[in-house]
């Protein structure tokens, strides 16, 4: 058995516990970190937009909106995304977009899965194969990945920017696997979190450079 916490069913957030009545939260339940956020109807939905701090010149950061009174170690997250390029996005932006889990208290130590969904679609294999990314923070960011081991934690599935698209994350221990949409095969399978099997916390809306992000429909299950 699973216990489901629906978290943004359009804006409105519910959250379900087992055996606990429905609690309808609001901004309020939400924390910007090095992040600003504001609630805008988008593609005939209404979203939580999320941009980065242009303070924050690193990348691969604690750039999120996490949300309250959650702490997950294993279980499934999933959530629909849509992103643009900022007017003033640097040449690199991609449209980063993802989702943050097993966030300390401390916003110092949590893995993240994310997508550049300007990749999806590029004429350059290579940029292609760069579609999908997994980090960990702060010790593992995509750059030490890529160098150490090539293609290990990047896959490739087909997207593009101002769509919405579902990322759907189920961890186990040390292993998780994204799955995008639909699709009953996972896109990126990462059997080795960083953090190890045991962490657990918070989950957060994560975004980078360049990006304005938009989140909806995000829903939590834990195993009872």
């Amino acid at each position: 058995m699973k216990s489901t916490i629906p978290v943004l069913m359009s804006f409105l957030m519910l959250i379900s516990y087992a055996n606990a009545q429905n609690i309808k939260l609001n901004l309020t339940k939400l924390e910007p970190v090095q992040a600003s956020m504001s609630v805008q109807t988008i593609v005939g939905k209404q979203a939580l937009r999320v941009l980065k701090d242009t303070s924050v010149k690193e990348v691969d950061e604690p750039t999120f909106v996490k949300v309250k009174e959650v702490d997950f170690r294993d279980g499934i997250i999933e959530v629909k995304v849509l992103s643009r390029l900022l007017k003033d996005a640097p040449e690199y932006a991609r449209g980063f977009i993802g989702i943050a889990f097993r966030i300390d208290e401390q916003n110092s130590k949590y893995e993240s899965i994310y997508i550049r969904p300007t990749n999806g679609r590029a004429q350059n294999q290579v940029r292609r194969n760069h579609s999908i990314q997994y980090y960990a923070y702060p010790d593992y960011k995509f750059d030490l990945l890529r160098k150490q081991s090539p293609e290990k934690y990047e896959s490739y599935a087909d997207m593009e920017l101002n769509k919405w698209i579902t990322l759907r994350i189920e961890v186990k221990g040390a292993s998780a696997k994204l799955f995008i949409d639909k699709n009953p095969q996972p896109s990126l399978v990462v059997n080795d979190l960083k953090l190890g099997p045991d962490a657990s916390g918070g989950v957060a809306l994560w975004v980078e450079v360049g990006t304005e992000g938009f989140f909806t429909d995000l829903k939590i299950s834990k195993p009872d």
